[in-house]
């Protein structure tokens, strides 16, 4: 009975962890808002930006402190889907009157470590194959890619490539793309590639859970001063890549390249041509994902930022038409 009582006074007096605080989740019920943004506060009408057309914006709000973080994003149709760099999932459906609707929150039901931790859930980059609905997440830190089933059901598999095996542990597999081929393209934020300025890229020739050595290395160089944080392709085959800079007389800049498919090859290094960049006036933030998709024969990019979860900073969704 003194062992019993012992036990007992200890689950209640005792804190089950006495080390960090557990990485914050979203709760159960799903309640967001989204509020309009212009492109340039000195000019709401503006609508150009270099090589894009802004055809609207928000930044979304939400349940504090776990909101936010948004690092990836996938977009189908009118399915809008979030990922932060906690492992949290914001879904929801939004129209033209810019409107959420059908919000859902979750999170990866499974990942590096036990997930107690935001560094055991550092998710970092999103991509989906649109035929079957399996999703692959890079995490930074463990340098491994996870894939999932549909919607997140559950994870299917995961690899650690050897060639990200030493990547920055802060600067892994910051952006990543499935191409229509099949083929996947990452991006590291932080590894040196061969020359000066130019980041480390890996081209794998099929699922790189299933076959994490079948590939090459490449090299991609980013505007100077700038790092790579997303990439999706476009309708005609090329890249588009989101490239970021943070600095203190600046705070966060970015600039949207497009990259030719033909100068990603084994040991080559690919240039983006810049098409527009977020300074002030024009909104800018912390913008760690791109995505594309359709509207007839328009080519539709989405931005989105990552907030830091910081209250200066803001979650936001931009759509842009593609015009270069």
């Amino acid at each position: 009975m003194r062992i019993l009582l012992s036990v007992l006074l200890l689950l209640l007096f005792v804190p089950s962890w006495s080390g960090d605080e557990r990485l914050a989740l979203l709760p159960a019920k799903a309640e967001m808002a989204a509020h309009r943004v212009t492109l340039d506060w000195r000019d709401p009408a503006r609508v150009k930006l270099g090589g894009l057309t802004f055809l609207g914006g928000v930044y979304l709000t939400g349940p504090k402190p776990a909101f936010g973080g948004f690092s990836a994003m996938t977009v189908e149709s009118d399915r809008f889907t979030l990922l932060s760099d906690g492992g949290n999932i914001v879904s929801f459906r939004m129209g033209r009157d810019w409107q959420v609707r059908a919000p859902r929150f979750a999170e990866l039901p499974d990942g590096p470590g036990r997930g107690w931790h935001k560094s055991e859930r550092d998710s970092e980059s999103l991509t989906r194959d649109p035929a079957t609905g399996q999703l692959w997440v890079g995490f930074e830190r463990a340098n491994q890619i996870w894939r999932y089933a549909p919607g997140f059901a559950r994870a299917e598999a995961h690899a650690a490539p050897p060639a990200m095996a030493e990547w920055p542990e802060n600067g892994g597999a910051e952006a990543m793309v499935r191409l229509r081929d099949g083929s996947f393209i990452v991006l590291s934020e932080s590894e040196d590639g061969d020359a000066r300025g130019t980041r480390r890229g890996l081209w794998f020739a099929g699922d790189p859970v299933r076959e994490p050595r079948r590939g090459f290395a490449f090299s991609y160089r980013p505007p100077r001063g700038f790092k790579p944080t997303d990439i999706a392709e476009l309708p005609d085959g090329r890249l588009v890549v989101l490239n970021r800079k943070a600095s203190l007389r600046e705070a966060f800049t970015a600039v949207v390249t497009i990259v030719d498919r033909e100068s990603v090859g084994a040991g080559r290094i690919a240039t983006g041509r810049e098409i527009a960049r977020f300074a002030a006036p024009v909104v800018h933030d912390n913008f760690e994902a791109v995505a594309v998709t359709q509207e007839g024969d328009e080519t539709i990019l989405w931005i989105a930022s990552d907030d830091n979860q910081w209250r200066l900073q803001r979650s936001l969704l931009l759509k842009f038409r593609l015009e270069a």
